[in-house]
């Protein structure tokens, strides 16, 4: 048995940021696909853009790596 208490990657604060910055791209992408229409794309490609970032960014650059080794 290890004598080492549970060791969190982040504090509390720093985590509800991450969470409310990440939630905002997110909801933002939901917002840019509603004025999204066949004559004009961009809404479109900006709206997945923005979720693709709010879900890439934080499971794969923020995460905790998986080759850790501990």
């Amino acid at each position: 048995m290890s004598d080492i208490g549970y060791q969190r990657e982040h504090n509390l604060g720093q985590t509800v940021i991450l969470f409310i910055i990440f939630l905002a791209l997110f909801l933002g992408g939901i917002f840019a696909f509603s004025f999204w229409s066949l004559l004009n794309v961009w809404p479109g490609v900006i709206g997945i853009g923005l979720c693709f970032l709010s879900l890439v960014i934080p499971m794969t650059w923020m995460g905790r790596s998986d080759s850790a080794g501990e």
